[in-house]
């Protein structure tokens, strides 16, 4: 008897044990989801003012590139490096040694506006919280271009003209260029151009040929898209729906499939329609192989740029193409000069100037 008794006692011991391992279990698998460890800060309306000011009065298929491009921090840089590398590069020879290249097709587009690519590598702070911004406040970021456009228009300063087509369709204010073969990039001060002036961007350097150093928008010569039309990245394959808030790429709207910046929202991106080819062209990225997780932790807030900012190491942590000195925004290792374009870049325009 005293021999069950000990018996039960260890049964009844082990029972409990294994109850209170599978509590123990419960409660570490539970605590991430009640605790989540990548909480974002997202943008202000007053920061998203800011964010969009620069470009906002592009023309629409342009936005829809830049946004796309902005989620690509990374290949942006190396695409600005590749242009100044290839400065004898034009026309269609231009266009077949960028289609070879294993940037996302957004990236590629930018080349026919080497002044826009380069001014979004140097001010590679304000392009990587507008990615940012575009994947994870894509509504709020699409009313926000349509407010600033409608402030513009308010003060006289969007307005048709002999390079591009204003149009207003209900709520929205449409702007495409007026012809089939040639765009022209606006030039106009983004802090001033909408009215009353707005806070500028912090650390924002104006580019030559883009930068209007007075009141209004004035246009330089136009940079001419015919050589790249019969590629499946040239300007015909890009647009913005205003109304769903989506850049648009091949009729669908674009998701980005960025290792960069990180989709907080990824029940949304289910949603999109993409190819499947993109990402197998992304293999070759700065940040392939490594987890999402760790790059989620890298890029978790909006504002949280400050290696770009400061213009420290950026280019240089690109170059590496490791994630070890790149954490919650902090760099080490070498300086960041800016990305300034010096051959083939706008035709217009002179320089704005340092904000």
């Amino acid at each position: 008897m005293k021999l069950f008794h000990r018996r039960m006692a260890l049964i009844l011991c082990g029972c409990l044990t294994f109850a209170g391992l599978g509590n123990g279990f419960a409660s570490t698998a539970v605590t991430p989801a009640l605790q989540p460890a990548q909480q974002a800060v997202e943008q202000s309306p007053e920061q998203l003012r800011e964010l969009v000011a620069p470009i906002a009065l592009y023309p629409d298929p342009l936005i829809g590139q830049i946004l796309a491009a902005a989620t690509y921090p990374s290949e942006v840089i190396q695409a600005n490096q590749w242009m100044q590398q290839h400065p004898g590069l034009t026309g269609d020879v231009l266009a077949k040694e960028v289609d070879k290249q294993a940037w996302d097709p957004s990236v590629k587009a930018l080349t026919e506006f080497p002044a826009v690519l380069a001014n979004m590598s140097q001010n590679l702070a304000w392009t990587a919280e507008l990615g940012d911004a575009y994947v994870n406040q894509q509504q709020e970021l699409t009313q926000t271009i349509q407010d600033m456009r409608k402030l513009a228009k308010n003060a006289g300063n969007l307005t048709p003209t002999s390079q591009e087509n204003v149009t207003t369709d209900g709520d929205t204010i449409d702007i495409e260029p007026t012809s089939a073969d040639e765009v022209y990039v606006p030039q106009y001060d983004p802090w001033d151009v909408y009215g009353d002036p707005l806070p500028i961007f912090s650390g924002w350097d104006s580019y030559p040929g883009l930068y209007l150093d007075g009141p209004g928008i004035a246009f330089g010569l136009g940079f001419g898209i015919g050589w790249f039309g019969g590629y499946g990245w040239g300007w015909n394959h890009w647009g913005y729906d205003w109304h769903h808030g989506d850049a648009v790429y091949d009729h669908h709207a674009f998701a980005s499939h960025s290792r960069t910046i990180v989709d907080r929202n990824s029940a949304r991106a289910a949603g999109h329609n993409f190819h499947s080819a993109h990402l197998a062209g992304h293999t070759g990225s700065r940040f392939a192989g490594h987890g999402a997780s760790h790059v989620n932790h890298s890029f978790r807030t909006a504002r949280n740029f400050s290696a770009f900012r400061s213009h420290s190491g950026a280019h240089a942590f690109f170059r590496s193409g490791g994630s070890h000195g790149f954490h919650g925004g902090s760099f080490h290792g070498g300086g960041f000069h800016g990305g300034g374009f010096h051959g083939g870049g706008s035709h217009g325009g002179g320089h704005g100037g340092h904000r």
